[in-house]
C-alpha cells in the first residue's frame, strides 16, 4: 500500500496505463491470429483485407510503445510474405 499521496497517484496512473497497454496488446494479438487463420484456411480475399488492417495495427502498436520497431518490421515482413505466397498458389 502506498504511504504518500504521490505514491497513490502513481498507483492510479500505473493501473490506467496497464489497462490501456493490455487492451492494445490484446487487439494486436487477436488481429494477427485472425490473419493467420485466414492464411491457414487459404482464403486469399479475406487474407488481403485482414493484412491491411493488421499492418495498420502493428504500426500503431509501435507508436504506442507496445512493440519494438524491429519486431514490428519482422512481423509485417513475415505476414506479407505469407499473403504473397498464398496469392501465388
Amino acid at each position: 500500500m502506498p504511504n504518500h499521496k504521490s505514491a497513490e497517484k502513481r498507483d492510479r496512473q500505473n493501473a490506467r496505463r496497464n489497462a490501456a497497454n493490455t487492451g492494445n496488446r490484446s487487439r494486436l494479438r487477436t488481429q494477427i491470429k485472425k490473419l493467420r487463420a485466414a492464411l491457414a484456411a487459404g482464403s486469399l480475399h479475406e487474407a488481403r483485407a485482414l493484412h491491411a488492417e493488421t499492418v495498420s495495427i502493428i504500426d500503431k502498436s509501435v507508436q504506442k510503445g507496445i512493440l519494438h520497431r524491429n519486431t514490428a518490421a519482422r512481423q509485417k515482413a513475415r505476414l506479407t510474405m505469407s499473403v504473397n505466397k498464398l496469392a501465388l498458389k
